[in-house]
């Protein structure tokens, strides 16, 4: 054989593209910053991943597999369809890499002082309880032009402030809007909801991850760990209902962002609404929570703490008899649990709280010495549409939060950004579907103010 045709032939290995190129592959951002590679993938062994030229395996995160069913929150077995099995695996990445690859995909690297910062939430399509969103319809459920118009803006980190599972139920026949979606708890129903049309804001740059109420054990808690958790599993894979007492709950993270300012990421998936009852085992799990909060809150000047279900905001439900509309405030349980330890709910040097949870977007700030509050649960999930109202109501949001300042975005679906001015200062955009300009507003310290006191 010719040198020649030798030279042609390795060319041509050269290009031959991956046997098992993964279903996703993306970096989250953990404790104290640290960068995590994931990949989830149909194939029985973990791809390589290359590091500034160095190739090596990556670890398995959770075995190649279908995700189980387990008992629902009935107790009795859930039913679901059978899902596709997949591996999931991961690299913890060195503080320094330049280049990162798994599959010859070139992935995002976390930068130490992020200036462009998109927040999104609730971003599923839902399925259950009679509430079907159209999946299949782009203008009802636009998550994959929200997530592109984000990735367009360029932005050095993403924040997901909680809910990526919402397809939990089957389309009824008299649906066509979702006709044929996959549900259930299974890859396939996480693909479909997050993972594919996510993908182009996945590419785009790192991920904070927090943990919403749809990813408890009961939920889609087992996707949760197995995928997007930041914390090594350490058997919290929720497949064990008996498991769950440790699974529905995860240590808070800082991530710093340089400046003396950092994000404060805490797991509130597992809180009640209505507050707990004397005896709940959560009243202490949410206190070591707070504690644990107030120690990471000492490491940084500014802190913006991240969570899935608000404080301080304003939600509204319509009576269906009435017409009434009844507004409510922020979490009740988390408010029990935490008020205790301070007035102002979270430790001093918290600044800021971004949530999801009420699916609209809003701001609030206070005259009080209360954090900052921003909800940002307008991203894919059908949207709440009872209006808030246009002025400052004349309850409070929570014990002892006199609001100075609010605005609100209804029945809009889009995705908000953050670009840093300053140590404690940020200039905040919310931008519609298409990255449209719907309104701004300034944060300093603890306290925000927008242009618009409603958006329409």
């Amino acid at each position: 054989m010719s040198l020649a045709s030798l030279l042609a032939i390795l060319g041509g290995c050269a290009s031959i593209p991956p046997s098992h190129p993964p279903e996703a592959a993306f970096v989250i951002v953990g404790e104290d910053g640290a960068a995590i590679a994931r990949a989830i993938t149909t194939a029985r062994s973990c791809p390589t991943i290359e590091i500034d030229g160095k190739a090596a395996p990556m670890a398995v995160r959770a075995p190649w597999g279908a995700i189980p069913l387990r008992a629902g929150d009935d107790g009795k077995p859930r039913q679901g369809p059978d899902s596709t099995a997949v591996l999931s695996c991961e690299t913890a990445l060195p503080a320094g890499a330049t280049r990162v690859a798994i599959a010859r995909q070139a992935l995002p690297l976390p930068k130490a002082a992020p200036r462009r910062i998109v927040v999104i939430g609730d971003t599923g399509c839902r399925l259950k309880n009679k509430e079907y969103q159209a999946c299949n319809d782009p203008e009802a459920f636009p998550f994959a032009r929200v997530a592109a118009s984000a990735a367009a803006w360029k932005p050095d980190l993403v924040v997901h402030v909680g809910d990526f599972h919402y397809r939990e139920a089957p389309c009824p026949a008299d649906r066509p809007g979702c006709a044929g979606s996959p549900w259930g708890y299974g890859w396939d129903a996480w693909r479909a909801d997050f993972f594919a049309p996510g993908k182009a804001l996945l590419d785009a740059a790192p991920w904070i991850m927090a943990r919403g109420n749809h990813e408890t054990c009961v939920r889609g808690g087992q996707g949760w760990w197995r995928f997007l958790d930041p914390h090594p599993m350490n058997g919290r894979s929720c497949d064990d209902p008996a498991q769950d007492a440790v699974a529905d709950y995860a240590d808070p993270y800082a991530v710093p962002i340089g400046a003396d300012a950092q994000f404060l990421v805490f797991d509130s998936a597992n809180t009640s609404y209505k507050g707990f009852k004397a005896g709940d085992a959560r009243l202490d799990k949410y206190a070591d929570t707070w504690r644990k909060i107030e120690a990471l809150s000492k490491r940084a000047r500014h802190s913006i703490a991240v969570d899935h279900h608000p404080l301080y905001n304003f939600g509204a439900e319509r009576n269906a008899d009435t017409g009434a509309v009844k507004l409510f405030g922020g979490d009740a349980g988390l408010i029990q649990v935490f008020g205790p330890f301070t007035p102002r709910l979270l430790p001093a040097g918290v600044d800021v709280l971004l949530s999801g949870h009420v699916h609209l977007w809003e701001q609030t700030s206070f005259a009080t010495d209360h954090p900052t509050q921003f909800v940002a649960g307008f991203a894919g999930t059908a949207e709440d549409i009872v209006p808030l109202p246009a002025t400052i109501p004349d309850m409070l949001p929570a014990p002892g939060a006199r609001v100075d300042a609010m605005s609100s975005w209804i029945d809009g679906f889009g995705f908000m950004t953050m670009e840093r001015t300053g140590t404690d200062t940020w200039h905040v955009v919310v931008h519609d579907r298409d990255g449209n300009e719907k309104t701004t507003c300034e944060i300093r310290g603890s306290k925000s103010k927008c242009a618009v006191e409603q958006v329409h």
